[in-house]
């Protein structure tokens, strides 16, 4: 793994004990796909980044100094993950934030993940996502709730897990957003309450190919097909959901051949 720390715009070795960050998971982060020394989906990317950073009041490093660090990073690369983590900065001990701390921010570059089942498995989660609107879509640093439930799906031997809200309608899975076939329409939970924006839900948005619904777990137990889509993996077909059991679906594999069409660096994926 190769790791890039800054502080503002300076290069620094070392994450000072002080970063709020650390501390308090005061910030930010996009983790994204590497295709032959480029990021695919950083325009997405970079507008989930901004709104956070608007919603938190941490002030971003100028984007074409981001660009050029991640560019560096990322060359000559054919395949990998890119993390980008982004955090207020350092600050004494409290929970307000000082006005004037410069943005820390990290780049660490990944190999991809080792290639998925044909189809997943999924368990559904106990651990539930709290309600709050002022976070619900940005992608900030406090994950205790996805951490809590991955232990749970690693704990029964599944791919993956499905969480709900506190009413208890489905909302995404620990790493991934949902997405849900019934009467030939592709559906994904809505995320005004709790939940991440993915950027490659949002992609899926944009191009007319999904709409968004509120699902109880009844909707999502009884659907034609399931799949689940990040920024990293595409989108990858479900094969069972507790003890209900899915065939490959050609909706699926439309949908896919339609991501690899538009970004052909998911097409290793489709394989």
């Amino acid at each position: 793994m190769s790791v890039r720390i800054f502080n503002g715009e300076s290069e620094v070795s070392a994450i000072d004990p002080g970063n709020r960050g650390m501390n308090y998971g005061d910030g930010l982060f996009e983790t994204m796909r590497v295709h032959r020394g480029a990021l695919p989906l950083w325009p997405r990317h970079l507008a989930r980044l901004r709104e956070g950073a608007a919603r938190l009041g941490i002030a971003m490093p100028a984007t074409d100094v981001i660009e050029a660090r991640m560019a560096e990073t990322v060359a000559g690369r054919d395949a990998g993950v890119l993390k980008l983590l982004l955090v207020r900065g350092n600050g004494g001990r409290g929970y307000a934030p000082a006005p004037d701390a410069d943005a820390m921010w990290m780049l660490s570059l990944h190999p991809l993940p080792a290639s998925t089942p044909p189809g997943l498995r999924l368990h559904w989660c106990e651990t539930r996502l709290g309600s709050q609107s002022a976070l619900a879509g940005i992608k900030h640093c406090n994950r205790l709730e996805q951490v809590l439930a991955r232990a749970e799906v690693e704990r029964v031997g599944c791919d993956e897990g499905l969480m709900r809200d506190l009413a208890g309608n489905a909302v995404c899975a620990t790493s991934a957003n949902l997405l849900v076939l019934r009467d030939r329409r592709w559906l994904t939970p809505s995320i005004r309450d709790c939940g991440v924006a993915g950027v490659m839900r949002g992609w899926l948005l944009g191009q007319g190919l999904v709409d968004v619904a509120d699902l109880a777990p009844e909707a999502v137990e009884t659907a034609d097909a399931l799949a689940l889509c990040n920024a990293v993996r595409g989108i990858l077909p479900v094969a069972a959901l507790g003890v209900r059991a899915w065939p490959s679906s050609a909706a699926t594999e439309g949908l896919r051949a339609e991501l690899a069409k538009a970004h052909p660096g998911f097409a290793r994926e489709q394989r």
